[in-house]
């Protein structure tokens, strides 16, 4: 097992909570006088059950993590009581409320549980991938942050390594890295974030984002791979520069065969459907590989501490290195010449 930086998170060096499905099964009877089938779901921090009713009816049981504080859960369900009022067209989970009428339940061990309700649709990374696709995660993405622009919670501004904006805390977690030479690539990156990037970030427009639209978090019609059925795990949201959301989710649409007019056609898509400043296109590229290295660089670090759990830890990780590989062979001036015409004011 590696050593734990004192960078990283309580969060990303704990496991999921364990309990057996009879265990499970009786939370959903005392406190939501919900029965039915359990299917345990792949989660990074979470223990999470789908519970299936004969009458066909399913919902998502979510047990979190004790190292996850508890104003950090309250967020993420407030949040999305606020977008069932704010934007109750967007395909997000819908708190279900306990017995009692609580949004939440407090177990005898200190997790925290919840009942939501269950998405369908095709998960986005075993789709295919296509210009339409991008640009309709585009549109989704920005109409989510669109709905979230008027949310805050105390616990908005908490502390995660995820956040693009902590990039610079990504160094501590690179002498785990045995590639010498991406090593160096990223550490080079992490230069140029602290030269032009973080200082240009206080400036720019802030609020409560997603954060984490990569494809195992979004849903898609099986019969139309272009239209977004479902946006899951809000785990992840913070409060942090707008426009590092819309890095986070155009990483994961960046075609390494083409990253120019992959990054351009989702950049283009979001401007038309929520408009990008000009200080927000400066730092867009930069900040899409920050996103990049910051994959690579914590998914590689846990994957050698929890090797068991490592598939699902690494699963994102090939398409970043790919699309980090891609984008350094622009030229950021190009980029930026295409963005602009792309994004016009």
């Amino acid at each position: 097992m590696t050593d734990t930086p004192s960078t990283v998170g309580a969060l990303l060096v704990s496991t999921p909570p364990e309990f057996s499905e009879s265990a499970v099964a009786g939370m959903a009877r005392k406190h939501f006088g919900r029965e039915g089938q359990l299917r345990r779901l792949t989660s990074e921090r979470d223990l999470n059950f789908q519970l299936s009713a004969a009458s066909g009816e399913s919902h998502v049981l979510k047990i979190a993590n004790l190292a996850e504080p508890i104003e950090s859960t309250h967020f993420q369900t407030e949040a999305l009581l606020h977008l069932a009022r704010a934007a109750p067209e967007l395909p997000v989970p819908r708190v279900v409320r306990t017995l009692t009428g609580a949004t939440e339940a407090t177990l005898p061990e200190g997790n925290i549980l919840r009942l939501l309700t269950f998405l369908e649709g095709e998960p986005l990374h075993r789709a295919q991938s296509s210009a339409a696709q991008s640009r309709s995660m585009a549109g989704i993405g920005a109409t989510l942050a669109r709905a979230l622009r008027g949310f805050d919670h105390p616990a908005a501004d908490h502390d995660l390594l995820w956040d693009i904006k902590q990039a610079s805390r990504l160094r501590a977690l690179l002498p785990a890295m045995t590639d010498k030479d991406l090593r160096s690539l990223i550490s080079a990156r992490l230069d140029l974030f602290e030269m032009r990037v973080s200082p240009a970030l206080p400036a720019l427009r802030w609020q409560v984002v997603h954060n984490d639209l990569n494809p195992h978090n979004v849903l898609v019609d099986p019969a139309d791979h272009a239209r977004v059925s479902g946006i899951l795990d809000f785990g992840d949201m913070v409060r942090t520069p707008l426009i590092c959301d819309v890095a986070v989710t155009a990483s994961y649409q960046v075609d390494a065969a083409d990253p120019l007019a992959s990054l351009v056609n989702f950049a283009g898509a979001w401007h038309a459907a929520d408009p990008l400043e000009e200080a927000e296109l400066d730092l867009l590229f930069d900040l899409v590989a920050t996103r990049m290295i910051t994959t690579i660089a914590i998914a590689g670090w846990r994957a050698a501490r929890y090797p068991e759990n490592a598939p699902y830890i690494l699963r994102n990780v090939p398409r970043a290195l790919a699309g980090f590989q891609a984008f350094e062979r622009l030229s950021p001036a190009e980029v930026r010449r295409e963005l602009a015409a792309a994004c016009p004011p």
